[in-house]
């Protein structure tokens, strides 16, 4: 098994709740949010791994995934819905999902994680705040503008992603500490036979966010474990990228000009004020080169209006 270690990424501010690096190959940029402050932020990558942010967006009162919009600017899984965020950094919302939504206090919801498949039918998660369970739910945004519910039950609704066929898709939920891997039909956008690949007790921390290189390995985030962990389809441990000082590693994805930047997002969420002077750390971006590297972000490709609740 190999092991890295990842470095914190200078001259960049630190998020609250950083989450869902992702890499936009249309535009050379990397895409992340700071789910607490309702933030999407951007930075160009250079050859040498080098960071430079380059905007920083409100696209709501939480943001918990970004992703490009063929049409232009990008989709959100923001509040209880989807969001537009124009290249002007101009927010609207576009739906707001009957029965999501609301805050920490009256038991609400909020999106989480979210992606897009191979044909760019985009994919988001809800949590409760109080991380209840069963209060989370997967839904899909098609390319017709229709919503569907694909998975409920779910705790924390978490990171998703393909394999390079498409015909597998993988789901963390960070509440049973499990990731499923599900058949999937690329043609329908329909889950088969679930299975849980891998489970976490909580000791090494639980898998948070994901992402899938180009070989079809898994990289999973371990949310209290202070780790990346790069997984074989069939659940074989290869990999270990620590990454120092960070208990809440939130998720992680390849970016840079050759894709094979491994940026990890990590989270002060949570912390109180000893934890925090423990780990001065916790919120930033984090950065190695562990071999190997993975796609860019696949942009949604419907429409942004006149979009319809679930049935």
């Amino acid at each position: 098994m190999q092991r890295h270690s990842a470095s914190s990424v200078p001259g960049l501010a630190p998020a609250q709740h950083g989450e869902g690096p992702t890499w936009d190959g249309d535009h050379g940029e990397l895409l992340w949010v700071d789910i607490a402050g309702g933030l999407v932020r951007r930075a160009a990558v250079d050859a040498g791994g080098a960071l430079t942010e380059t905007g920083v967006h409100r696209g709501g009162g939480t943001v918990g995934a970004v992703v490009p919009a063929a049409v232009g600017g990008w989709l959100l899984a923001a509040d209880g819905g989807f969001t537009h965020l124009a290249p002007d950094g101009t927010a609207r919302v576009l739906l707001a999902l009957t029965g999501e939504g609301g805050t920490a206090t009256d038991g609400g919801t909020r999106m989480n994680d979210a992606a897009c498949d191979p044909t760019g039918r985009f994919y988001a998660g809800t949590m409760a705040f109080d991380e209840r369970p069963g209060a989370g739910s997967l839904y899909r945004l098609d390319l017709d503008g229709t919503v569907t519910t694909v998975l409920d039950g779910l705790t924390v609704s978490n990171g998703i992603d393909w394999s390079p066929d498409g015909r597998t898709v993988y789901l963390a939920d960070s509440g049973p500490g499990v990731v499923h891997a599900f058949g999937y039909d690329v043609d329908t956008g329909s889950f088969t036979d679930g299975r849980v690949l891998l489970r976490f007790d909580g000791d090494d921390g639980v898998a948070d966010g994901l992402t899938v290189d180009d070989e079809g390995c898994l990289w999973t985030a371990l949310w209290g474990g202070g780790q990346v962990r790069r997984w074989s389809p069939e659940g074989e441990l290869l990999a270990v990228v620590e990454v120092p000082g960070v208990a809440q590693t939130s998720s992680c994805a390849f970016a840079g000009p050759g894709r094979d930047l491994l940026v990890v997002s990590t989270s002060a969420e949570g912390l109180d004020d000893a934890a925090r002077a423990a780990q001065p750390d916790a919120g930033r971006l984090f950065t190695a080169r562990p071999g190997g590297t993975g796609p860019p972000a696949r942009p949604y490709r419907g429409p942004l209006d006149g979009l319809r609740q679930p049935g």
